[in-house]
């Protein structure tokens, strides 16, 4: 299924709470971007994911969320450090804010462990 138009401002509309992101179309999905750094995708299936790591994955796993992992032919499937976020977050702008904001850390973090020239933000 191919993301509709539709659904990629109905993406802007939601990560507006969030400023400086920029959405893209991508690998069949979209991108959801900050500085330069993707802190979010979402799938052609209308699921949102959520860059996470060892400070945030606990709050996905108190929600009862799964983590998103990629599968390429004949490879087993992979990590991407994604959380499928819960959700009641689109009814809640203060709370959805919260939780991409500490995506967006998670991205930051991630970015700041590559090597200097590997980095999007210069740290």
């Amino acid at each position: 299924m191919a993301i509709s138009p539709e659904f990629v401002t109905y993406l802007e509309d939601l990560f507006s709470v969030v400023p400086g992101t920029s959405i893209r179309r991508m690998f069949g999905g979209v991108g959801i971007f900050r500085h330069g750094l993707m802190y979010a995708l979402a799938m052609s299936d209308g699921r949102i994911a959520m860059k996470a790591d060892e400070q945030n994955v606990p709050d996905f796993k108190a929600e009862g969320c799964e983590e998103w992992t990629y599968e390429m032919r004949k490879s087993p499937k992979k990590s991407m450090g994604y959380w499928f976020m819960p959700e009641r977050l689109v009814d809640d702008e203060d709370d959805f804010r919260q939780w991409a904001m500490a995506a967006f850390e998670a991205a930051v973090r991630a970015d700041a462990r590559k090597p200097p020239k590997q980095r999007k933000l210069k740290h």
